[in-house]
């Protein structure tokens, strides 16, 4: 280290630079979720000309070369010059940092891209970049390679062969007219036939991958689609031929229903409220339904950002409903017994809901855009949602009666599951110490330094616990598998054992309760057969923890542990393989003569020191950390997974099936 610091120690990082220097500031991070970040930047542009009445249509591309391209009907990025660079607001926008027309609101009133950085960072982290602008019959284009130019703007003129081709691709017709006409109608109809066109290949050097995932992008898409009606949005996969459009002219209405495909709706409508403040500059909308499921799902956006942490709209929706179903109810005098307390989460037990809100000057607490932090819009939501559900309630009496029946009925569950709670907590205090007989502790007792491993069965439990290392790795064997949350009320849930044993070894206690500090490990392990009874209990499992310890997943606690697939020895030599590719190229460099290969078919086949050594050692084992990237998505995939629709479920493993490797029939 230099005994001296001065200036000649500063560096400066020039243009796009910092961008490849440290991408996960940008775009969080550089595995497969950083990669997407970088469609979802593009598209976010797209959805802002939308959002400004310019566009109406996008189209997303994913190439057989691995690069993806967005088009738009917007009015394409301008391309003069600008004063103070001499260059193109083209080369501009994408080599500058927060640059674009983002931070002015005679440009965008709103927007979803709030801090000016997505199209030039997305050119920083790829190997190149191909932008083209259609506007006002001409076509303008610039190359980037790593974020820098690789020429000036070049510019060339549409002819009206060109444009009548574009037309008919852009809006599957040809133009209405003719002749003379047509071509009149072509040079007249730039405007509708402007345009950009961002083509890009990620940056193989700075990504963990770079290979897009046609359903993750559909996701999204079809996401924007829902909350912003009346744009439609093509995606299309060369290399699959996988293609989808999504267009709702019912919004977010629409969204509650494509979530609620597979749940017993408790009335048919959905009810959907509506209110613009122009005072405020914000536009509020709400979606919802209940349903016979006992899980809530209630997503909410800004300026068609998912704000996973809610915020202060969540906050005036969740209070607002609340207060519209206790004081409707007791109005209408529908609640009967005496003393029945109803809360926030009995009122949310089977609700769907969309929370949508779109305003000038979003102030989110992070860069991430997680949490909305204006305090105004609270007010806002909770007079709109409280006023518009209560009309609603006195006009659609049978649909009050419905809710509320469902409400009491989730009380009920709630009071008689805190009184099972209760005693077993008083039972726990007379005979133990309240963990669960079959839990081998850690003496440790930061909760930062411990592990617990969730073990499938008692065979593969002996032997962890006999490998583990007992100052800091906790193990928990389970019996067979576990109930399926997703189907069961919390009453119901917290009279099964293996749930029990659960929750009493975690710590934080569930739902409404949950209380992180409370965790007593900071690695939860999920260790399960490889095979598809493993595969099956390690999805009941993450169910459980999604529906009631999301936030153990949030806090980046829950990992999934990777045993070897194969042992291969020969003579003296062992050695471990976690997939058939690997395997092959271990004998391969053994020599096959001689060679012995045990497939392992569960965790019971190995011993304790082969446990120890392959995958519960810090040293040499691999975990995969469970994460939640959206919410709304993941929710999405318990639900067909693990709910009561077997026909979206089949139709999920026809689509996937395909991508299963090591499965054992």
């Amino acid at each position: 280290m230099a005994d001296t610091y001065d200036a000649s120690h500063i560096t400066v990082l020039e243009g796009l630079q910092p961008v490849r220097e440290r991408p996960a500031m940008y775009i969080g991070s550089t595995d497969a979720r950083g990669l997407h970040h970088l469609v979802y930047e593009v598209v976010d542009n797209s959805i802002d000309e939308g959002l400004a009445g310019f566009c109406d249509r996008i189209w997303v591309t994913i190439h057989t070369d691995g690069s993806v391209s967005v088009l738009d009907n917007g009015r394409g990025i301008p391309v003069d010059a600008m004063n103070n660079t001499k260059k193109s607001a083209l080369e501009v926008v994408l080599t500058v940092l927060h640059a674009g027309g983002k931070f002015d609101k005679n440009t965008y009133q709103v927007s979803g891209g709030l801090h000016g950085v997505g199209v030039s960072v997305v050119n920083a982290l790829s190997r190149w970049l191909h932008a083209r602008v259609y506007r006002e019959g001409n076509v303008y284009e610039m190359r980037f390679e790593r974020g820098r130019t690789t020429g000036s703007i070049e510019r060339r003129q549409e002819d009206l062969s060109e444009m009548e081709a574009r037309y008919a691709a852009w809006y599957g017709e040809k133009p209405p007219l003719q002749g003379p006409d047509r071509a009149q109608f072509l040079a007249m109809n730039g405007k509708r036939l402007s345009g950009t066109l961002i083509s890009f290949l990620p940056d193989d050097t700075i990504f963990e991958t770079t290979a897009f995932d046609y359903d993750i992008l559909a996701h999204r898409l079809r996401e924007l689609a829902f909350l912003n009606s009346g744009i439609r949005i093509h995606i299309s996969d060369e290399r699959t031929g996988d293609a989808e459009t999504f267009y709702y002219e019912g919004g977010i209405a629409e969204y509650v229903r494509f979530l609620n495909a597979g749940n017993e709706p408790l009335h048919p409508d959905i009810i959907c409220l509506k209110k613009n403040d122009p005072e405020n500059m914000t536009d509020i909308e709400v979606a919802l339904q209940y349903t016979t499921a006992f899980s809530e799902q209630v997503f909410s956006y800004v300026n068609s950002v998912n704000t996973r942490e809610g915020g202060t709209h969540l906050e005036g929706f969740r209070s607002a409903i609340t207060k519209a179903i206790n004081n409707s109810a007791k109005k209408n005098n529908l609640i009967k017994e005496a003393g029945l307390a109803i809360r926030g989460e009995d009122v949310r037990e089977g609700l769907t809901a969309i929370v949508s809100v779109k305003l000038a000057n979003p102030q989110f607490e992070g860069q991430t855009k997680m949490r909305l932090g204006n305090s105004n819009v609270k007010g806002i939501v909770d007079s709109l949602v409280y006023q518009s559900l209560s009309d609603y309630f006195e006009e659609n009496p049978k649909v009050l009666s419905a809710i509320v029946e469902k409400v009491i009925s989730a009380a009920r569950a709630r009071e008689a599951a805190r009184n099972a709670r209760e005693l077993a907590r008083r039972k726990s205090t007379l005979e133990t110490s309240g963990l669960p007989g079959k839990l081998a502790d850690c003496s440790e007792r930061d909760p930062a330094k411990s592990e617990i491993y969730i073990v499938e069965g008692d065979s593969a439990g002996g032997s962890a616990k006999q490998g583990r290392d007992r100052r800091f790795q906790a193990i928990l064997p389970l019996r067979g598998k576990i109930l399926n949350v997703e189907k069961a009320t919390q009453h119901k849930i917290l009279k099964n054992a293996e749930i029990q044993a659960l929750i009493s070894a975690i710590g934080t206690g569930i739902g409404e309760q949950f209380d992180p500090e409370k965790a007593r490990y900071h690695q939860v392990i999920l260790m399960t057969d490889a095979d598809v009874d493993g595969a099956h209990i390690r999805t009941l499992l993450l169910t459980f923890f999604f529906r009631y310890m999301k936030r153990l997943i949030e806090e980046g606690y829950v990992y999934i542990a990777q045993p070897p697939l194969f042992r291969v020895t020969k003579a003296k030599a062992e050695r471990y393989a976690f997939g058939e590719d690997e395997m092959k190229r271990i004998v391969a460099e053994l020599g096959e003569k001689g060679v012995s290969v045990q497939r392992y078919k569960g965790l019971g086949e190995m011993n304790a020191e082969q446990l120890w050594s392959t995958t519960m050692d810090p040293g040499r084992r691999v975990l995969k950390k469970v994460t939640i990237e959206d919410a709304s998505y993941a929710s999405e995939i318990f639900e067909k997974l693990m709910g009561e629709d077997v026909v979206a479920r089949r139709d999920f493993i026809k689509r996937h099936a395909k991508e299963v490797t090591n499965l054992d029939i």
